[in-house]
């Protein structure tokens, strides 16, 4: 790896730092209130008027900065592996919303790190920025589908809401590829794409994380927006990997994307589903 490459992993982990704790808050503000954010209109206008809100879209938007910056600097299935470690910097912090993992499910942690050194030994270049026809109209198709399936919000669990959440951040991180300067007509349907999917996505996290633990609802998300990306990326996007390495990097995605989910489906600290309008906001364990 060279200097570029380096300061890219740097910007990605960096970045999951926030985007960890950035989750931690955001189960905070979601479960301060006594009714689950079930519309996207009503939790735009909730959201907007909530100072807890705006302090959690900080740390997102730093977090999506230098996650942006990691994406044109790396493979997106190396970028997107980093956003892996949001969820052990959500269990250590979750202490503070929930009850503390045990020991064990740190193995976990020391899973999704080695997957990260595996990535990152057998990364090769990213490809370049470019904004296509294809690629924009595939966003725009995407980003449709996405909130057809938002409409199954009610008849899924946190596990399922985390998944498609996953899929809108996979389009996200997909669209920031396709912004290249100068803006043309097809880089800025890609760089609307972003916030579209972004926002679907927070709005289908918040909900999943009112369902049930911020671990719970965070891993199948990481499955989603790693392994959608990291296809893409290496199909269509010019992402290379080297020569003779194509074992180790698929290998330490596994890794990485195993732990996650691992250390999320221990975490069965889960709430149990809240109907609209209830008012109890206790944790208590489920299966």
């Amino acid at each position: 790896m060279g200097p570029l490459e380096l300061g890219g992993l740097a910007a990605g982990l960096l970045g999951a730092v926030l985007f960890g704790v950035g989750a931690v808050a955001q189960a905070h503000g979601v479960r301060r209130h006594p009714t689950p954010p079930v519309h996207l209109g009503a939790f735009v206008a909730r959201s907007v008027r909530d100072p807890w809100t705006w302090l959690v879209l900080s740390a997102y938007l730093g977090g999506f900065v230098l996650h942006a910056a990691a994406i044109w600097l790396l493979p997106l299935y190396l970028t997107q592996a980093t956003v892996a470690m949001a969820l052990p910097v959500a269990a250590l912090a979750q202490r503070h919303v929930e009850e503390p993992l045990g020991r064990a499910h740190w193995g976990s942690v020391g899973l999704v790190v080695l997957g990260l050194v595996l990535l990152a030994a057998g990364s090769g270049s990213a490809g370049a920025a470019r904004a296509e026809p294809v690629l924009a109209s595939s966003l725009v198709a995407g980003a449709a589908l996405l909130g057809l399936a938002s409409a199954l919000r009610h008849h899924v669990g946190a596990a399922g809401l985390g998944t498609l959440a996953g899929l809108g951040y996979a389009g996200s991180a997909v669209a920031v590829r396709g912004v290249e300067l100068p803006l043309g007509a097809w880089a800025v349907v890609c760089a609307l794409a972003v916030p579209s999917f972004s926002l679907v996505a927070f709005w289908l996290y918040s909900l999943g994380m009112d369902r049930a633990s911020v671990s719970w609802a965070t891993a199948p998300m990481n499955v989603g927006q790693t392994f959608v990306p990291a296809a893409v990326g290496v199909a269509l996007l010019g992402d290379t990997v080297r020569p003779g390495w194509w074992w180790v990097v698929l290998l330490g995605l596994v890794l990485s994307t195993w732990g996650a989910v691992r250390l999320g489906r221990a975490a069965d600290l889960a709430r149990p589903h809240r109907p609209t309008g209830a008012g109890s906001a206790e944790l208590a364990p489920s299966r």
